[in-house]
């Protein structure tokens, strides 16, 4: 049963996943780490973006799907798990229109077709974005290097864009993975939130969500913090569920007991 938060002066609910990239909140690491991506497939170049959990890697890869234009580039997204490297290239077969049917090396060539193909006769620059890259298979991450090579490695055609928790620096900097890792242009990162930048995130999502007086005081602010040491999807959730508790008791602001109590409903 759905909550009525409009008491509260919210015209939507707020900490959800339904955030626009216009609403979304912005700080300078953010904006640096969306900027050199997408600068890197300007330049047709591969990159990575290196995050822990919580931290805003899926709304940087959003960012990046809404600042290339559809008249210059086709993008397509692929969340990635622990698949054999020809499963993988079936998935991103799919993702990209294409049929899933052959063995590895004609899928390969299937697909190294198909980008030369939007590269060169629609003229759209094919990228691919390949979400939670952490959980790729060393095969499977080495055989990405053979997506990019065109024409003796003498054309850039392709972009990817490797998404994915610390693990994939990990694999990244194996002696296996060299001729994958030196093929990507730049190494993107994002952090936790500090204290006062959860702070302000927390204000920016009520204000967005439609609340002219914020409804955290001081002590349920410090609360929120602590207990999600910065994370975001931590934050999102232990602020929605005071904001629950708060409107079912019939109260207009929350206070630190509020969070408290939102925390213990939230994880044993």
């Amino acid at each position: 049963m759905s909550i009525d938060l409009s008491p509260m002066g919210f015209r939507k609910t707020p900490f959800t996943r339904e955030l626009s990239v216009a609403e979304r909140f912005v700080l300078p690491h953010q904006a640096e780490a969306t900027d050199a991506l997408i600068e890197a497939v300007r330049q047709r170049m591969s990159a990575a973006l290196i995050a822990p959990a919580g931290t805003g890697k899926t709304m940087a890869l959003r960012v990046l799907f809404d600042a290339l234009p559809e008249a210059r580039y086709q993008v397509r997204y692929v969340k990635v798990t622990g698949l054999s490297k020809r499963d993988l290239c079936k998935e991103i077969a799919a993702a990209c229109g294409l049929s899933t049917a052959g063995i590895f090396p004609s899928l390969v060539r299937k697909l190294q077709d198909a980008f030369c193909h939007t590269s060169g006769t629609n003229g759209l620059r094919p990228v691919i974005l390949l979400d939670e890259a952490h959980d790729l298979r060393p095969e499977s991450l080495a055989m990405l290097r053979l997506l990019t090579n065109f024409e003796m490695d003498s054309r850039l055609v392709l972009s990817l864009v490797l998404a994915g928790q610390p693990p994939l620096r990990t694999m990244l900097a194996r002696a296996d993975q060299q001729a994958m890792a030196q093929r990507l242009a730049h190494y993107a990162t994002l952090r936790l939130l500090s204290r006062d930048e959860t702070h302000a995130y927390v204000t920016h999502r009520c204000v967005v969500a439609g609340a002219e007086v914020h409804p955290f005081d001081g002590d349920a602010l410090e609360a929120i913090f602590e207990m999600s040491h910065g994370n975001l999807r931590a934050i999102d959730r232990i602020a929605l569920k005071s904001i629950e508790l708060v409107a079912q008791a019939g109260a207009s602001a929350v206070c630190s007991g509020n969070v408290i109590a939102a925390r213990k409903l939230l994880w044993p």
